[in-house]
């Protein structure tokens, strides 16, 4: 049996913010979110969040995940008073790893190799830092093995020298645990209920007590202001672009890259500069996807390309496409195979059959595209009557010339053309030439207006 408790309660008054701090993001996702995600890899029976800061807003932010039980936090007296709250709803068997909800980035292996290591004893996870001000030092005897935690405030000048620090993640019996929790005092400088006390319980018990390192030091990093969050937020932005290189992506630049939610890449995908990734974007083989891009659950088909400065929001793009400069495809939009969406073209809730095309200055919206249609510029499908919003329906190899109005909901039929200038209030038949256009004229002896002279 394994139990996983968060510690969310804190207030986070360094982040100078009205949110609570484990709901702050990184990378796109809450805090809180990335450490139940790395708990949930491993499994557990029972997973309970501690709240108490904005114990509401952190319990509508995990609304529908039917796994995780709250318990509340109020006042908050210390670590230690934090998961005595939470016992009462773990399963009382097994271990429990005891989680930060701050600290975001402790890897799934990390976290699996301190269960393992739980099970001859208690388990800590600790870490060398040059700098280790603020957090507790790993008192060790003279053959190594750890006999008590002191936090900084309560160190002596000796023991503050100390650079092993504990992170206070830790794995331990739930028994134990229980046992020890209920004999802890707050006899110290901040008057709290120390959860690292149990360290010198299990030794005074002559439990083992096991240390774990995690695989990179910044793994144990927490956030407690907003430039933490930044320095966290270029750590696993760096480590996200590294992963992509070694699976055989190509980045213009691995430093000018955001990743906020799961990319996935096929061979051979070139990525430019500025790049941002929400969401689950997917790109096949041979994708190239030009520089500043935004990309929010997308799907690209193999050797499509994403020319500069487009924007394209829960869409699929179809093989060989080519989408921008300056392009915008909103959700519910569905390109063809080789089809063609250029500078300034706006599509949102249409589909593009293969080899169809709107190279520029124009919007389609709740639109049926056929195959082999050629959308002249500036033309606009008119879907919305100021109450509803109604479907235009575009037949194959169908051409649209310059500057036309298509008043929905409309039909244009197979192999029909559209002359430039049209507004077309009815369905146009197949094969057939349609226009609207009133007979030029020429005014003679019209002269220009001029200004006035104001003297």
């Amino acid at each position: 049996m394994l139990n996983v408790v968060i510690l969310a309660a804190g207030k986070g008054k360094r982040m100078r913010s009205n949110r609570p701090k484990v709901l702050h993001t990184l990378a796109g996702r809450s805090m809180l979110a990335h450490v139940m995600a790395s708990a949930r890899a491993l499994s557990p029976n029972r997973m309970v969040v501690v709240t108490g800061h904005g114990a509401e807003l952190v319990q509508a932010a995990c609304a529908g995940q039917t796994d995780v039980a709250f318990a509340l936090q109020e006042p908050q007296l210390g670590t230690g008073h934090a998961v005595q709250q939470a016992m009462p709803l773990v399963v009382q068997d097994g271990i429990t790893l005891i989680l930060y909800g701050d600290v975001p980035l402790v890897s799934v292996s990390t976290l699996h190799r301190l269960v393992q290591a739980a099970k001859h004893g208690l388990a800590i996870l600790t870490v060398q830092l040059d700098d280790p001000t603020g957090y507790g030092r790993n008192v060790r005897d003279h053959d190594g093995r750890v006999v008590r935690i002191v936090e900084q405030k309560d160190a002596t000048p000796e023991e503050q020298a100390i650079t092993e620090v504990n992170t206070g993640i830790l794995a331990v019996s739930t028994e134990r645990l229980n046992n020890w929790l209920q004999r802890l005092d707050n006899h110290n400088a901040q008057n709290e209920y120390y959860l690292t006390d149990v360290i010198g319980m299990a030794v005074t018990e002559g439990i083992p007590v096991a240390t774990v390192e995690p695989e990179a030091p910044w793994e144990t990093l927490g956030v407690n202001n907003r430039m933490q969050q930044a320095e966290l937020e270029r750590i696993y932005q760096r480590q996200y672009a590294e992963s992509l290189l070694n699976a055989g992506v190509t980045l213009a630049d691995p430093n000018r890259i955001e990743v906020r939610g799961g990319l996935v890449c096929g061979r051979d995908v070139f990525i430019d500069v500025g790049c941002v990734f929400e969401g689950e974007v997917e790109l096949a083989d041979g994708v190239h996807i030009g520089p500043y891009c935004v990309l929010r659950n997308v799907s690209v088909g193999p050797g499509a390309r994403v020319e500069a400065f487009s924007h394209i929001d829960e869409s699929d793009i179809g093989a060989e496409a080519i989408v921008g400069p300056y392009a915008r495809l909103r959700p519910g939009t569905r390109l063809g195979e080789r089809s063609r969406i250029g500078n300034f073209v706006e599509v949102k809730n249409s589909t593009l059959g293969d080899d169809s095309k709107a190279n520029h200055l124009s919007y389609v919206g709740d639109a049926t595209v056929g195959k082999n249609v050629n959308i002249g510029a500036g033309t606009i499908t008119c879907n919305y009557d100021g109450a509803n919003k109604h479907r235009t329906v575009i037949e194959d190899d169908v051409f649209i010339g310059s500057d036309t109005q298509l008043v929905a909901p409309i039909r244009v039929g197979r192999g029909a053309t559209l002359g430039a200038g049209t507004t077309l209030t009815r369905d146009a038949p197949a094969e057939q030439l349609t226009l609207t256009r009133a007979p030029q004229r020429t005014i003679e002896n019209w002269k220009r207006p001029r200004r006035k002279d104001k003297s």
